[in-house]
């Protein structure tokens, strides 16, 4: 790509929360006619750039150039004024309005102080056609597919002259023949010389489009690169922060001489359109089993289909030989499944409760809220699973927000170890925990499953599921790729070769 003056510049850019340095430092080029994909994993700074760039937040140090002219966004309005428009995974449209109103939302033309209905469907139709689209203007949004509804917000952000389109997880909802449609539009746009940012999840799709990727993590820039220079395998090294040429082959004694029972849980071909596709897997009795996946690749989907929180659109999950139907978590729990979600925050502690009334509602809820579980009964079982976990403060009676990441984490450990679980499914639970409450929580998993439960450990830390693991399932593009048995001698440059696919 012949190189040219850039139409972006972002230099040291910083950007701080309250106890957290979201971007340091951090630099971005945008070219004319080029696809920049912003690549990093959960936390790496992407979304913060983007918003920062479009005026959501106020960046605290560096300075930002559109077309060698200094600029300070202060609101996504001004932002679009300027040619930078967003279109988001979650298609932000009004479906009861039709194609050309959700267009001209907030930009109607008038004629004589009225809508000139006419001009504005024609141009409608302009811009649409741009994309290769030839539809009803005049009809509801509503009735058209989710990827026809992309390529309108896609319209609507061409409607203000853009010079710079972001498309964020623009193909999370579309089947491969409607990613192919998105991807030609991409292509035409760019030879129009528009400046495109494009982030994904995935990486075929990276390497399909992509001319220029810049690399994100923990807020820092790991480094811009051609697309062509750069193989998948050494991106995910970059994204993920482990270098290859340290990988070596881990042998645990303990993990590997737990005596593995028969299967508990049995899936045949599940899945979920748009959000993994159809999968089998076995988990025995005592066995740990892990599952590795970049972000986004659909490991937690697996997990939300196994406890009942999605509905699942095919196939069969077995219990113990026998087939089962999950209408609800509510189910999966009476069949002795818990589930710890990677999202403590939103899905986990409930703030304003203490300790104890935390670690006690999974149990209630088991039971049934017209047997209410006593006091002294919940003091009593708080109590023994502080200990147990080593819980500081030890005090059940402690609002849960007072307490560490690591130790609410272990409150919700013991809300599900309450309810004596055969299946504890782990999403991330040593996210954002210092080394001391992982290592705590890593020697637990390996304890139950000596005791004969199973565990689902899903985990962004290869180091950790190849600790712990007794075979490890790998999910690339919402597909299980392989599953590989970790007595089999494999490495972790093995498993991200999987994770990257392509060659």
């Amino acid at each position: 790509m012949k190189e040219q003056a850039p139409m972006l510049v972002m230099e040291n850019i910083v950007k701080e929360f309250p106890g957290v340095k979201a971007l340091s430092n951090v630099d971005f080029r945008l070219y004319p006619g080029e696809v920049h994909s912003l690549m990093g994993e959960n936390g790496a700074g992407k979304s913060t750039l983007i918003k920062v760039l479009t005026g959501v937040h106020l960046f605290d140090e560096g300075k930002v150039l559109l077309e060698g002219e200094p600029i300070h966004v202060t609101t996504p309005l001004q932002a679009q004024e300027l040619g930078i428009s967003t279109v988001y995974q979650e298609v932000n449209l009004c479906a009861n309005l039709s194609v050309t109103e959700n267009i001209f939302i907030g930009r109607q033309i008038k004629k004589k102080g009225r809508l000139d209905t006419k001009t504005m469907n024609q141009r409608a139709e302009e811009l649409l056609s741009r994309l290769d689209l030839n539809i009803d203007v005049t009809k509801l949004l509503s009735s058209y597919s989710v990827a026809i509804q992309q390529m309108v917000a896609i319209a609507r952000a061409l409607n203000v002259s853009a010079k710079i389109l972001i498309l964020d997880e623009p193909t999370s909802s579309l089947d491969e023949n409607e990613v192919e449609q998105l991807f030609s539009v991409i292509r035409n746009l760019k030879k129009e010389g528009l400046a495109i940012v494009f982030i994904s999840h995935f990486l075929d799709q990276i390497y399909e489009i992509s001319d220029r990727l810049t690399v994100l993590r923990n807020g820092q820039l790991i480094g811009e690169y051609m697309a062509k220079d750069l193989p998948r395998l050494e991106l995910v090294s970059k994204m993920i922060g482990k270098e290859l040429d340290h990988y070596s082959e881990i042998s645990d004694e303990k993990a590997t001489s737990r005596e593995i029972g028969e299967v508990f849980l049995e899936t045949e071909q599940l899945t979920k359109r748009d959000s993994i596709k159809p999968f089998n897997l076995k988990i025995h009795k005592g066995e740990i089993v892990g599952v590795a996946g970049l972000l986004g690749s659909g490991r937690t989907e697996l997990a939300r289909l196994l406890f009942g929180a999605d509905k699942a659109d095919s196939g069969k999950i077995k219990i113990n030989h026998k087939n089962v139907q999950f209408k609800s978590p509510k189910h999966a729990i009476f069949e002795k499944i818990a589930f710890c979600s990677e999202n403590r925050k939103a899905e986990g502690i409930i703030e304003g409760l203490t300790v104890r009334e935390n670690m006690i509602i999974a149990m209630q809820a088991k039971l049934g809220w017209f047997k209410f579980i006593k006091r002294d009964q919940q003091i009593e079982i708080a109590d023994q699973y502080i200990k147990l976990l080593n819980i500081n403060p030890p005090d059940p009676e402690q609002f849960i927000e007072n307490l560490s990441g690591g130790n609410q984490q272990k409150v919700l450990l013991g809300r599900w170890l309450i309810t004596e679980p055969e299946l504890l499914i782990l999403d991330e639970p040593t996210r954002g925990i210092d080394i001391g409450a992982k290592t705590e929580i890593m020697k637990l998993m390996v304890s139950l499953s000596e005791r004969g439960m199973s565990l689902l450990f899903i985990s962004s830390e290869l180091d950790e599921v190849m600790r712990t693991s007794d075979k490890i399932a790998v999910i690339r593009e919402r597909e299980k790729v392989s599953e590989v048995e970790r007595s089999a001698g494999i490495t972790q440059q093995d498993i991200m070769e999987e994770m990257a696919g392509g060659n």
